[in-house]
């Protein structure tokens, strides 16, 4: 027999948003899934291949790979945002840069749909969360080797942010990252937040699992902890339109 059927707006009836992971990452997607838990919000991950260390030569080499993930997110109906989830590669390669080559993969299926709010990546989304929650001058975790390290913390403050403390795992093995523990890093968040005076930390990397301990590190310590997960899929909510507040852990969700 043939059923009957009605058709409606899809799951991302009020915003469907992609996401283009690195395919080494293994915690970007578990930490959307939690992060972006919104009636009618629709997340479409795609992968782009990557290195398994995060070097500088690895992270710009992946800059021809964009656009070709760009093109494998649903085609059916266009996305209202596209987020990059890779802070250092954003670094490397330049937030410009990304956001025109991803602008540019899909100019059929977006005509005029990704004007300069369509795409974003964790350190542009670092940069407007430090800016929201009026932090100027934060303490910085990082997992990267200290060359990695140097370029996010230079583009940190070329935007007028001024690290007060670094600390860093030093590893540049994704593996590795992925499974820092949670505890660790909450450790480490609270010893570069008291080491000197500070108004927030961020945590960078989307590779590290941050989601269960933001608002324990907050608490501790008073001040706004903003993660590269966090902050991308709070900036990729704003810009499509979702100002729901208090649906996901941390401060940066109440802006």
């Amino acid at each position: 027999m043939r059923l009957d059927y009605e058709l409606d707006d899809g799951a991302g009836y009020r915003a469907r948003l992609g996401l283009i992971a690195l395919h080494v990452d293994e915690t970007v997607e578990t930490e959307f899934r939690r992060l972006i838990d919104q009636d009618g919000v629709a997340v479409y991950c795609t992968r782009v291949r990557s290195g398994t260390e995060a070097t500088a030569d690895s992270l710009q080499e992946m800059a021809a790979r964009i656009p070709d993930a760009a093109r494998l997110l649903p085609p059916a109906a266009p996305m209202d945002v596209v987020g990059y989830a890779c802070t250092s590669g954003a670094t490397l390669i330049g937030p410009e840069n990304v956001a025109s080559s991803i602008r540019e993969a899909r100019p059929e299926d977006y005509p005029g749909r990704f004007g300069d709010c369509g795409v974003t990546d964790p350190l542009t989304a670092l940069k407007v969360a430090c800016h929201a929650l009026g932090i100027q001058r934060p303490a910085f975790v990082s997992p990267y080797i200290a060359a990695v390290s140097a370029e996010v913390r230079n583009a940190l403050e070329a935007d007028g942010l001024t690290l007060s403390t670094i600390g860093s795992f030093e590893q540049s093995e994704e593996h590795t990252v992925a499974r820092i523990r949670p505890a660790s890093i909450l450790e480490a968040i609270l010893r570069v937040g008291r080491a000197a005076p500070c108004d927030g930390v961020i945590v960078s990397c989307t590779n590290a699992r941050t989601i269960d301990v933001l608002a324990d590190a907050e608490a501790r310590l008073e001040r706004p902890v903003i993660s590269s997960n966090q902050a991308l899929a709070w900036h990729m909510l704003r810009l499509a339109g979702i100002r729901d507040h208090g649906r996901a852990p941390g401060s940066l969700f109440s802006v």
